[in-house]
């Protein structure tokens, strides 16, 4: 049962819910207060495994004042606001976890940014609009188009990195790096050639909605966005007059041939899909490889029979996502595990705490790639914005490990690494996967 938590510390933050209403005491039965979060940062995502274990325990749904959001991390309670996009809306689930400063509005103005979101954090009737075209044309069809550069691209990859003279590389920047970039942008139509600068804007994109700057630190990212955006909306003009065959040149004649889509509409999907679409497969293949071969019983396993391969890539998702965490907000009054959240809340849900919880999960903090119920995990989303590229992210991923099994058998981690990971309060990076492969 849901730890009853009524009251909530006082907002320090400018949050514009009256979390008045629930009294101004600093703390509640559950022991959790403003200064005592269980262990919890939000930002922290070095190890908040422990953590989120302790709020699970202790107090599941709660208000934390350090970010203005309400935190969720049980299974049940994730879930259940997932599926209820009535009452808990997507539409902050791209909104800057800090408030944009005056000097980055102004540069983003001026620049003619007005992307939105492509459809993470629109509700119905609009998103199920968008979405529906948008699958006619992110099709398997499209996929099985992509596996063999998917393939060739791996390949070219693992044989530079074992190339390397003194046995070692880093699988991030090696391998994970580059193939989900190039794939994407082959998706789209798009140059490989301009991986850098794709990955140079989105990591603007990911430090601007998801990360702490200060006013000063996001200028440089908000010149970025605009040179972003200018090119989505770019390649929707090309679509129209070039054709080709793209999934934006699909967009496009779906549109000249009735469908209800704006070109603003195909160029917000293109600002989300280039995000999207290579910046958490980068972590999963980097994590895939991480998690595996830290676990080296796990990794002899998969070499003994790569059909464990797609149990595997689900039991990275669970163990260690890309995305810990995701936002919703309450259009009304409502509860969540029994808990009052009011009109107006922002909600972080946490599916890395869910992933691991006790409840739905044998030994949760175990990895194991025979796990008969990991693809429960929740690290796609559920209900109506669960991941429309979920099945191309396992797909590169599954590629990336049957060809390094192929050709580097014997690869391992560094002994004595460390691994860092980079501050978010939603995606879990790790910033290098220092390998090697000779005794």
């Amino acid at each position: 049962m849901a730890t009853d938590i009524t009251t909530a510390p006082a907002s320090t933050g400018g949050c514009p819910v009256d979390h008045g209403q629930f009294g101004a005491a600093s703390h509640d039965a559950s022991g959790y207060t403003a200064e005592n979060h269980y262990g919890y940062e939000p930002f922290d995502m070095t190890d908040p495994f422990p953590s989120y274990e302790r709020l699970r325990q202790n107090a599941p749904v709660h208000f934390d004042e350090r970010i203005d959001y309400w935190i969720v991390t049980r299974y049940d309670d994730v879930k259940a606001v997932f599926d209820d996009w009535e009452t808990f809306s997507s539409e902050n689930a791209q909104a800057p976890i800090r408030p944009r400063s005056e000097g980055a509005k102004k540069i983003m103005e001026e620049g003619g940014f007005t992307a939105y979101s492509g459809l993470s954090a629109r509700v119905p009737p609009e998103h199920t609009r968008i979405r529906a075209i948008a699958q006619r044309a992110f099709t398997p069809r499209r996929f099985k188009v992509l596996e063999p550069t998917i393939r060739e691209n791996t390949i070219a990859a693992l044989d530079a990195l074992l190339a390397s003279p003194d046995g070692t590389g880093d699988f991030l920047t090696d391998v994970a790096y580059d193939i989900p970039t190039i794939t994407i942008l082959t998706l789209l139509g798009v140059d490989p050639a301009m991986v850098p600068t794709y990955k140079r804007w989105s990591d603007s994109r990911a430090a601007m909605t998801w990360g702490d700057l200060t006013d000063d630190e996001q200028l440089p990212h908000a010149r970025n966005l605009v040179e972003y955006w200018q090119e989505c909306i770019q390649l929707v003009v090309n679509a129209h007059r070039d054709g080709g065959d793209s999934l934006v040149s699909d967009l496009v004649r779906a549109q000249e041939g009735g469908a209800e889509i704006s070109d603003h509409e195909i160029a917000s999907l293109c600002y989300s899909l280039l995000f999207a679409g290579h910046e958490t497969t980068t972590t999963l293949i980097a994590n895939s490889a991480r998690v595996l071969l830290s676990h080296r019983a796990q990794w002899e396993r998969l070499l003994e029979d790569q059909k464990l391969i797609p149990g595997a890539i689900d039991e990275v998702l669970r163990y260690s996502g890309s995305i810990l965490a995701w936002r919703r907000r309450a259009l009304t009054d409502a509860e969540i595990g029994g808990v009052a959240v009011p009109k107006g809340a922002d909600i972080l849900l946490v599916m890395g705490s869910a992933n691991r919880d006790e409840a739905v999960f044998d030994k949760p903090d175990e990895f194991d790639i025979t796990r008969p119920d990991a693809r429960s995990h929740l690290s796609f989303g559920y209900g109506i914005h669960y991941c429309l590229g979920n099945q191309l992210a396992k797909l590169q991923a599954k590629i990336v490990l049957e060809e390094t099994i192929a050709r580097a058998p014997q690869l391992r981690l560094v002994e004595g690494a460390e691994i860092t990971f980079g501050e978010n309060l939603s995606f879990r990076a790790p910033t290098s996967v220092p390998v090697t492969w000779k005794a």
